[in-house]
């Protein structure tokens, strides 16, 4: 498996509108090469046929894709300091984005 991410479509009756991308991961040698832009892609296209328009997702702060997010349009909103412990030691925050889908 090179790269993998996971659409939650299901929601609360208020927000049957929208889903969260979660899980997204590619393995690190084949970072670079536009996997996790395709799987996103494809998360994208299966959120759209499900009438989810409004997609919402976090990363880490360090070490995190908020470079690629930003790249294929997802917007920041803010940062939680401190939210989770780094594999190997550690807290990272959590920056948290969004998109709405065309």
């Amino acid at each position: 498996m090179i790269s993998t991410v996971t659409l939650a479509l299901a929601q609360e009756p208020n927000q049957p509108h929208r889903a969260d991308i979660a899980k997204m991961m590619t393995h690190p040698a084949y970072r670079g090469r536009g996997a996790a832009t395709a799987v996103l892609r494809a998360a994208e296209a299966e959120a759209l046929r499900a009438n989810r328009w409004l997609l919402v997702l976090d990363t880490a702060e360090d070490e995190g894709a908020a470079g690629m997010y930003e790249k294929l349009g997802y917007q920041l909103t803010g940062l939680i300091p401190d939210f989770a412990l780094k594999p190997h030691g550690g807290l990272t925050g959590t920056l948290i984005y969004w998109k709405r889908l065309e």
